[in-house]
């Protein structure tokens, strides 16, 4: 019997932000998810988004593989109003379905007010149909690769399970570990070959930030990697503060491990012209570069590949993990006294900033 997903204790709060890791990939390990399909599963996930009440922070999509960094608020207190369920029904729903819901909550609330009926007999009970699913990690996983399972099938005439298992997820404190999870998964596709910076992948949260392009596009991953960003500091999902300090931060933590390179661009006024390429370094850079002081090979390290980063659990500062740990003793051995480990490998550069709850030791 499969151990039941290890979430946040603290899912419950107004105040302290719950982030996870999600991934996935699809069954063998199959190269099945080509430019189409990424928009489609782009475009349900943002559906679900909106229907859930749950916030994709940073994601990257991959043509085996999925990597979300997904914040799950909690209901807020007092839950949602008529006008917002039908908001957030409007989402995955027709309009004809949303005018059904919409005459039943105008039904019971005139039964209500007729002092006919008890409020939370009758229009509580239309909320919990849909409201289970809003604010949940697995409801939202589920939703979103149920969704996309059936548009894949039918477009490749295909049946059966996509997906291999069931999803990963691991839960990131926000601040640091939230912002280097999110530039690892952004970097997904320069460890994987595919482009040389980050900016040049347009499935991924980054990229559709930086080059979307048009009136409004893109705006939701700007809000996102905001979030990502400054969660600890008070930041809300607001596009709009992107454009400042956050966008060059993030710039920098993305392309701190890169290499730079001067050439020859050209001549201009008669004086020639340098221009600066940065290029990704290889893994065997990767583990040669840089002091022992953390400075260089934290930036290095987000190149690499770290199981920590999906197999770790929790990953966050000592006394983030320390908490999960207390948080969830039924799941260790008696033995065993506190949660945080020291990564270990390539993610000891993370050494001081980062621990795991999980002690890993081969392929890190």
């Amino acid at each position: 019997m499969r151990k039941a997903r290890w979430l946040a204790g603290w899912r419950h709060s107004q105040t302290k932000p719950v982030i996870y890791h999600c991934i996935s990939r699809v069954v063998d390990r199959r190269f099945v998810l080509g430019p189409d399909e990424k928009e489609k599963f782009r475009a349900l996930m943002r559906v679900h988004e909106r229907f859930s009440g749950c916030r994709v922070t940073a994601y990257c999509l991959m043509d085996n593989h999925f990597h979300l960094l997904l914040e799950v608020p909690p209901m807020k207190d007092g839950g949602l109003s008529d006008a917002e369920l039908l908001e957030r029904l409007s989402a995955i729903y027709n309009g004809a379905f949303v005018a059904g819901v919409a005459a039943e909550l105008a039904e019971a609330r005139k039964q209500v007010s007729d002092g006919r009926a008890d409020e939370a007999v009758v229009v509580n009970r239309i909320h919990e149909r849909f409201t289970y699913r809003m604010h949940d990690l697995g409801e939202f996983m589920k939703g979103l690769l149920q969704r996309y399972t059936q548009w894949h099938n039918r477009r490749h005439s295909r049946t059966g399970r996509l997906w291999e298992d069931r999803f990963k997820s691991v839960i990131v404190e926000d601040g640091v570990a939230a912002r280097t999870m999110a530039a690892y998964i952004d970097l997904n596709p320069v460890r994987a070959g595919l482009v040389k910076e980050p900016a040049e992948y347009r499935w991924s949260s980054y990229g559709e930030a930086i080059g979307a392009g048009g009136e409004g596009r893109g705006r939701t991953a700007r809000a996102g990697l905001v979030r990502a960003w400054g969660a600890n500091e008070g930041m809300a999902a607001d596009a709009s503060l992107w454009e400042g300090a956050v966008a060059v931060r993030y710039r920098k933590l993305l392309m701190a491990g890169a290499v730079e390179k001067s050439r020859d661009a050209g001549v201009r006024d008669g004086k020639v012209v340098r221009k600066t390429v940065r290029r990704g370094i290889s893994k065997d850079e990767a583990g040669k570069s840089g002091a022992a002081d953390g400075g260089l090979p934290f930036a290095t390290m987000l190149r690499c590949r770290i199981r920590y980063f999906t197999d770790g659990a929790v990953i966050g500062s000592r006394a983030f993990v320390d908490e999960a740990f207390a948080r969830s003793r039924e799941r260790f051995g008696t033995k065993r006294k506190d949660g945080a480990r020291r990564m270990r490998g390539k993610a000891a550069a993370a050494n001081g900033a980062l621990w795991s709850i999980r002690d890993l030791r081969q392929r890190i």
